[in-house]
């Protein structure tokens, strides 16, 4: 199952993001012609993304928690992050993972933001292209779940969130945080209109995540053989006892029942 697609920005390749854990990158002229595979996910790979001014470079988003960075033509990792090990105490509403459902980048700060579909939250990375490294900065943590994050390059990280009152937040970096700054003109506006059309909002992006269905399913069946070879032994045993018991006296229970009619 294809999950997400990426082209290099030279058009040479076609980047390609399925539910078996893969990352192909084919050539865009032969697509049948394979350059190399990116391994490494344990869980399929919800996003990929080809870093803005660093061309050779990609990041890609698994079911598995990771956010992992790639020199994508010769498939090798640079880098990865267990985002599990980042997340502070939130309501995981029985998510089985962290996937991400947006990763958006700022190069004017090389700022990365990945926004996971089951906790709402956004964790901010600054890239070190140089180090080929990714360096955790915040948790931005929020009170509604967060539909989808941009950044603008003279403003900083718009966040959508499912709030009618205040569908639409801006965050800025303020020395070494992120935080989010006061309502200007053009976020009210755009407020405005958000809150003017939110029955379609809400039934175009907030429906349950898409992901749930996606991770590998696990069956536990030794309990349940256990227990059916623990009843079949006991029904051996209980057969054997029969066979082994002496025979019941018929002929002195038949004599018996002829006295008792007899009487």
């Amino acid at each position: 199952m294809l999950l997400d697609v990426a082209v290099s920005p030279d058009d040479h390749f076609v980047l390609t993001a399925d539910r078996d854990e893969k990352i192909r990158v084919s050539w865009a002229a032969a697509p049948h012609s394979i350059e190399a595979f990116c391994l490494g996910h344990t869980e399929f790979v919800s996003r990929i993304f080809v870093v803005p001014g660093h061309p050779e470079l990609l990041l890609s988003s698994s079911g598995d928690s990771t956010l992992r960075l790639w020199e994508y033509r010769s498939g090798r990792q640079l880098h990865c992050c267990d985002l599990a090990s980042l997340l502070e105490p939130v309501d995981p509403q029985g998510h089985k993972g962290l996937a991400a459902s947006r990763i958006t980048f700022w190069g004017q700060e090389s700022c990365l933001a990945l926004l996971c579909d089951c906790v709402p939250v956004v964790f901010v990375f600054h890239l070190h292209a140089s180090r080929q490294e990714l360096v955790f900065r915040q948790q931005l943590t929020f009170s509604h779940r967060v539909w989808d994050i941009a950044f603008e390059d003279t403003q900083g990280l718009w966040v959508l969130q499912d709030c009618r009152d205040t569908p639409l937040v801006l965050w800025k970096p303020v020395g070494s945080q992120w935080q989010p700054v006061p309502e200007s003109v053009v976020s009210q506006r755009l407020s405005s209109h958000l809150r003017g059309n939110w029955a379609m909002l809400e039934g175009s992006v907030g429906a349950e995540d898409g992901f749930r269905s996606l991770y590998k399913a696990t069956f536990d069946n030794m309990a349940s053989y256990l227990k059916k070879k623990e009843e079949r032994l006991q029904q051996r045993l209980e057969r054997q006892q029969r066979q082994r018991s002496p025979p019941s006296d018929l002929p002195g229970q038949a004599k018996r029942a002829r006295e008792a009619l007899s009487c």
